[in-house]
């Protein structure tokens, strides 16, 4: 894919689209790294009455093409997405739900496209700011931490796609976390481009829509650097879940549907006093 996909020579692969269910105002949702659509069993039965909720599996994850020739860089994922959310025709802005890596997505995705959307949850994002930025010791501490273990589970594919699969059979929800050889590439490639190297703070400065952030007070994946500096952005408002963790259980999935039901109202645009002659 690479320099010709970007260039526009290549088109985005479609995306495998696991549930389209219900009608009304579409609601699109976007699983994280090493999963599929499954990442959201708990949410999808609560919406479908109401909304029509389309899941779609990323490039290289489920049931997606996994073309030998991609790279998985952040805005590959994005051209896979917008085709394939394009493809199922929703009418008028849709609500983007991104879990995880997802949420890295769709920042980005809202970033570049914020015609489509009304509304952006952004659940359990991976925000990492760089190391020689974050003042606080135990913090730093803490992403270095993330990020060391995230380079050595990508240089150990064995003890990695072996820990997924023992965590898999421990998790309520079935197949939720999967690395193997099919994946293998858009697992790693995912992590490097997409978690360890990011630029979401600048994507959320350009979205123009209501932005929420939601996440559970438990979960080992975030770090408090990088969820204060979004916290503290404009336009985005934030709900802690108490005592979840990285995966959507039944009362996190309850307090996402809350969200999407009631967005928070968009802010005013920043005033620009421009200076006297």
């Amino acid at each position: 894919m690479g320099i010709r996909w970007f260039l526009g020579f290549t088109r985005a692969p479609l995306l495998h689209v696991a549930c389209d269910e219900g009608t009304g105002h579409t609601v699109v949702l976007v699983h994280g790294i090493a999963s599929s659509s499954v990442t959201f069993d708990n949410v999808v039965p609560l919406l479908k009455d109401t909304y029509r909720v389309v899941t779609i599996d990323l490039l290289g994850f489920g049931q997606s093409p996994n073309p030998p020739e991609a790279t998985f860089t952040l805005d590959e994922h994005v051209k896979a997405l917008k085709r394939t959310i394009q493809s199922v025709r929703p009418t008028g802005r849709i609500t983007l739900v991104g879990h995880s890596l997802g949420a890295l997505i769709a920042a980005r995705f809202a970033a570049k496209n914020s015609s489509m959307l009304s509304h952006l949850i952004l659940v359990a994002p991976p925000v990492y700011v760089p190391g020689n930025t974050v003042v606080d010791p135990m913090e730093r501490f803490q992403l270095d931490g993330l990020l060391g273990l995230y380079d050595f589970m990508r240089s150990n594919a064995a003890f990695t796609s072996a820990g997924a699969k023992a965590l898999s059979k421990l998790l309520p929800i079935k197949n939720v976390v999967e690395v193997s050889e099919h994946n293998w590439r858009a697992f790693s490639l995912s992590l490097e481009k997409c978690i360890e190297s990011q630029t979401t703070a600048t994507d959320i400065a350009q979205v123009t829509v209501p932005v929420e952030l939601i996440y559970g007070t438990r979960d080992p994946f975030l770090a408090q650097a990088g969820l204060r500096m979004l916290e503290r952005m404009r336009g985005v408002v934030t709900t802690r879940v108490d005592g979840q963790d990285h995966l959507i259980r039944p009362r996190f999935a309850t307090e996402i549907v809350r969200l999407i039901d009631n967005p928070s109202p968009p802010t005013r645009p920043i005033r620009i006093i421009g200076s006297k002659p």
